[in-house]
């Protein structure tokens, strides 16, 4: 089984800044693309940032400047650096992976989403 477990959102004032992290757990074999979406309330899913298992990195065009993806192979771990942030910017964050793991007998690649963590930026 594979897991992703974010952490380190939480409430900010406007101007401040947060750091979140998603680590895979389980028989990881190798991490494709990751990346980090929200959902503010009544709003779809949005992307915000993803980043390529060569560092390639895509932002939406409203965290440009602000937000940095980045990731430790090693840890298998992706790692938004938010600054600047601003009330529209409260959601929920989900830390998305597309990966292959090894269940036992052979090799899946599928994607996997974090459970969520709230992002609340106070004016």
């Amino acid at each position: 089984q594979v897991q992703l477990v974010e952490s380190g959102g939480g409430l900010v004032q406007a101007g401040g800044s947060l750091r979140l992290s998603c680590a895979a757990s389980g028989s990881v074999f190798r991490i494709n693309a990751m990346g980090w979406y929200r959902q503010a309330p009544g709003k779809q899913r949005e992307l915000v940032a993803t980043i390529t298992s060569t560092g390639r990195t895509n932002y939406a065009d409203s965290v440009k400047g602000r937000f940095t993806i980045s990731r430790d192979n090693a840890k298998n771990t992706v790692y938004l650096q938010m600054n600047s942030l601003k009330p529209e910017d409260t959601a929920v964050y989900s830390c998305n992976a597309d990966l292959t793991y090894y269940n036992g007998a052979y090799y899946v690649t599928n994607d996997y989403w974090g459970q969520g963590t709230q992002v609340t930026v106070s004016s």
